[in-house]
């Protein structure tokens, strides 16, 4: 085990991004499968979870837990990757010094726990980001650089990102008032997608857990 050397916002920011990420997908795109981020905040009693899946075979799972949080990254074009070795198999030392209790949340069918190229957690209590040492693999590319970027967005990079993955015109101001925790309104989601019924968005984001303002 060792610290994980690259910037990552604290547990809290990240969790407060995803949601934020997640609830501007739902905006802009009303079919679930096709969106890039998504956040599920009661996806266990004691847990969330925020996705990341780029639709072309990588994706992040984040587990947010009492615990503290967990997250399994894979890129499938890496060569740490199960479907890459000789023989199929987790790469050792990916997962065998992760705390128990966050290691136990990867156990769903869900996740693919096998589908693992880079596996980064932080216990509660703890100050640094935490993650397993792959035995000779050393100077491979494991993909994280490639995806964590989707994981830190500022306001401005997000909404830049979002031109370039829907193809046009994403309202800054708007997507500034999301990621600010503003209520959203009928008017926000009009300004970033005025084809997304808002009736149906405010439910959805009402859902994640963020504030909606009806007009009422």
């Amino acid at each position: 085990m060792k610290n994980w050397g690259q910037p990552l916002p604290e547990p809290a920011e990240l969790k407060r991004q995803l949601l934020h990420m997640a609830a501007l997908d739902v905006i802009m795109n009303e079919e679930d499968w096709l969106r890039v981020y998504r956040y599920v905040p009661d996806w266990k009693e004691d847990a969330a979870l925020g996705i990341v899946d780029n639709g072309a075979g990588d994706d992040v799972y984040v587990v947010f837990a009492e615990e503290g949080v967990i997250m399994k990254g894979f890129d499938h074009m890496s060569p740490l990757s199960p479907h890459a070795r000789e023989e199929y198999g987790i790469w050792p030392g990916m997962y065998e010094t992760a705390p128990a209790g966050l290691l136990a949340y990867l156990d769903n069918d869900l996740f693919e726990r096998e589908d693992v190229t880079f596996c980064i957690w932080r216990q509660a209590g703890d100050s640094a980001w935490k993650t397993g040492e792959p035995q000779e693999a050393e100077g491979e590319d494991d993909g994280s650089d490639f995806l964590l970027g989707y994981l830190k967005h500022t306001p401005e990079e997000h909404a830049e990102w979002a031109v370039s993955y829907y193809e046009k015109p994403v309202d800054l101001e708007a997507v500034r008032g999301l990621f600010a925790g503003a209520a959203v309104t009928e008017e926000l989601i009009a300004a970033l997608n005025p084809q997304r019924s808002a009736k149906d968005a405010l439910t959805e984001l009402e859902g994640l857990g963020l504030r909606a303002d009806r007009g009422r």
